[in-house]
């Protein structure tokens, strides 16, 4: 039998309690990250396959006599007059980064679906591109009117990035690996199955959520919630990965951000559990040709419809005139989104169309 001096066999005697010390300092250091599921949106609904499923089946697919020349569209939209697009106002971020200390709740309008949002005391953005087109190629793909409104290097601290599905005007990897490097710090949020994608892009600092999870982020909790969407990267690997909408709550705001999503009564759902929202950003844009874009996208109508279901107090349209990525005019959507606003009853001043750039307190 090997003999221990007794200063050994002190060291060894003290190893359980080092052990134990170890692991509470490193569950207090580390990044907490525990997603609860509550009440009845989730979870996801999978396939045999493990394919991602929505609600309601599946999307009805138009046929190639509508899609074949869409897609010959799109590739000529070169010669696509912007005249119509959305207006600009400058905008230095020098508000937005003094605000981020005191933490006024606005919403800021990047372009398509990118917002930079304050309240709680945290500043996010959703769906970022900085891209000028939004494509797998940076020289092909449906390429973008209007500049983003506001610089990335002119951001705040970026403290969380919600990412609503996969798709290229959606999910920009050039862009969140430029947010990545800008600081460690922050976070990003994505839908099931969709944080490989962002790792192997060098963007480490990834939580994968499902319908229904939500997590505490400083003074805010982040709902993943559900969408009628699809998702597909590539050629194969079509609802392989999750798609979502997202709440984020506050002690006094309440936001809430569809991403891309054609109408469902999910809203109506999202709406009972969390709302009412002070703030709900809705795709309006992306809806010609209907028989290909009914199901997965959102008419001005239905946004609006959508937003009385959640049970929003103002509505913003965003997803329109930034890319392009579908038939109708450029100045049509908004029009619309107005007149459905009205038609509906909401006060002019509750339906927002704001210009790529614009801040505004909600």
């Amino acid at each position: 039998m090997t003999r221990r001096s007794p200063r050994h066999r002190a060291v060894l005697g003290l190893a359980p309690a080092l052990a134990v010390r170890a692991v509470i300092a490193f569950a207090v250091s580390a990044p907490a990250f525990a997603p609860v599921m509550a009440g009845e949106l989730g979870p996801a609904p999978r396939g045999e396959d493990g394919r991602f499923e929505n609600p309601a089946g599946p999307l009805v697919q138009a046929g190639p006599l509508v899609t074949l020349p869409f897609f010959m569209r799109r590739a000529g939209g070169a010669f696509r007059s912007d005249r119509d697009a959305p207006g600009v106002v400058a905008n230095d971020g020098a508000f937005l980064r003094e605000n981020a200390r005191h933490s006024r709740p606005t919403v800021t309008w990047i372009g398509h679906a990118t917002l930079l949002v304050q309240m709680g005391h945290v500043s996010f953005l959703t769906d970022p591109t900085w891209s000028s087109t939004a494509s797998p190629v940076p020289f092909a793909g449906p390429r973008r009117f209007v500049e983003p409104g506001l610089a990335l290097e002119d951001l705040p601290a970026i403290d969380f990035v919600l990412i609503s599905h996969n798709h290229y005007d959606h999910l920009d990897l050039g862009t969140l690996r430029r947010l990545a490097e800008r600081s460690s710090d922050t976070v990003f949020y994505v839908p099931l199955e969709n944080g490989a994608l962002l790792r192997g892009a060098g963007v480490e600092n990834v939580r994968e959520l499902d319908w229904g999870q939500s997590v505490r982020h400083g003074a805010v909790q982040v709902h993943c919630l559900p969408s009628q969407h699809w998702s597909r990267r590539g050629i194969f690997d079509g609802q392989r990965a999750l798609w979502a909408s997202w709440a984020v709550v506050a002690d006094d705001r309440r936001f809430y951000f569809a991403g891309d999503t054609g109408y469902f009564d999910g809203f109506a759902d999202i709406g009972g559990e969390l709302g009412p929202f002070d703030l709900a950003a809705l795709p309006i844009g992306a809806y010609e040709p209907v028989a290909m874009m009914r199901f997965s996208h959102l008419d001005p109508e239905e946004a609006v419809r959508a937003g009385v279901d959640l049970r929003a107090r103002r509505q913003l349209a965003i997803h329109f005139g930034t890319f392009d990525l579908s038939d109708e005019p450029l100045a049509e959507p908004p029009r619309r989104f107005r007149g459905a606003g009205r038609a509906a009853g909401i006060a002019t001043e509750d339906i927002w169309v704001l210009r790529i750039g614009e801040t505004r307190e909600f």
